[in-house]
């Protein structure tokens, strides 16, 4: 018997919506220091992919090419980018066009 896909799982339109956390941490930061501080980003994109496990993969994949990348700030520190992790990956239900309704939150 065949098992039926959760709906969470399931996408007509191809489309998902996954969203992650990266941070950018300088060379010079005392690294023993567990109470430091960073600035963080949430960044959100938009995947196409047939289901769940492979939009997570893809996802997975785009967030972090820019992982261990360098970069300088405007006063001349150094430092790297560092892939946090996902934070979401939902569905998207409607087709793609002007007013299409692509998340929404239940208050």
């Amino acid at each position: 018997m065949r098992k039926e896909i959760p709906r969470r799982n399931r996408n007509q339109t191809g489309w998902w919506i996954a969203s992650y956390i990266e941070r950018f941490e300088f060379y010079d930061e005392d690294k023993l220091n567990a109470n430091r501080r960073c600035l963080a980003w949430e960044n959100t994109i938009l995947i196409r992919a047939e289901d769940r496990e492979e939009a997570y993969q893809k996802a997975v994949d785009c967030a972090r090419l820019s992982e261990g990348c360098e970069a300088r700030n405007d006063s001349g520190r150094t430092g790297i980018w560092r892939y946090e992790g996902l934070t979401s990956l939902l569905p998207v239900y409607e087709e793609l066009e002007d007013g299409a309704e692509i998340l929404w939150v239940e208050h």
